[in-house]
């Protein structure tokens, strides 16, 4: 709403006074209500990061276990699991259609500072066995070829993880692993990461992609 002031003995005014604001328009002096806030866009924003931390946590809480003792520095167990949380929340969740969803390629299982895999590659074979092959570079960083080799892969159809850890060794370059039957025919995201022998650091976990199992 908004109305004309004709002067008086106050005249015009500028800026804001209760709910009215003063203003010259046109070199006329007016006034205005201020607007209603609208509810929808924070109710709507407030609703999808609720969806948001749903989401990471319902993904996240499989890797409990991992994460509390890989992921960086934090002090402590459940300070390591926040920081996996903050991480997936604020860089590998985009907004879709209005719902949230992951983006597997920006999901880190573990993160710290032990020397990573060189050369990874994963592929499918018959029976639900993923094969997976790399360079031993146990001569690179502060690796060594008794560090272990870990591979977690998650269906996206059950919202469950089939997690193989310390499988080989780094030098052993290549392992196979089989699936339970249930994901046969699925798509898999599949990372990879290598822990110490102490298992007192890891590596940044690599994406391997997604897999078609067959």
């Amino acid at each position: 709403m908004i109305a004309q002031i004709h002067k008086g003995i106050l005249g015009g005014f500028s800026g804001k006074v209760g709910i009215i604001v003063g203003a010259i328009w046109r070199g006329k002096d007016i006034i205005r209500s201020l607007p209603k806030p609208s509810q929808k866009a924070p109710i709507e924003k407030q609703v999808q990061q609720q969806l948001k931390f749903a989401l990471t946590i319902a993904f996240l809480t499989p890797l409990n276990a991992i994460q509390s003792r890989f992921y960086v520095n934090g002090r402590g167990a459940k300070s390591r699991i926040n920081l996996a949380l903050s991480y997936i929340l604020y860089e590998a969740v985009q907004i879709v259609a209005g719902l949230p969803e992951l983006m597997y390629n920006k999901v880190l299982i573990t993160k710290g500072d032990l020397t990573g895999f060189q050369n990874a590659n994963i592929t499918a074979a018959a029976n639900e066995v993923l094969n997976l092959t790399w360079t031993n570079n146990a001569d690179q960083g502060n690796a060594s070829i008794d560090e272990q080799i870990n591979i977690v892969s998650y269906s996206s159809i059950d919202k469950a993880f089939a997690i193989f850890e310390n499988i080989a060794t780094r030098d052993a370059e290549s392992i196979s692993i089989n699936l339970p039957s249930i994901y046969s025919g699925q798509s898999m995201q599949v990372w990879a990461y290598i822990n110490s022998s102490q298992r007192e650091q890891a590596c940044n976990s690599l994406y391997l992609g997604e897999v078609q199992l067959q």
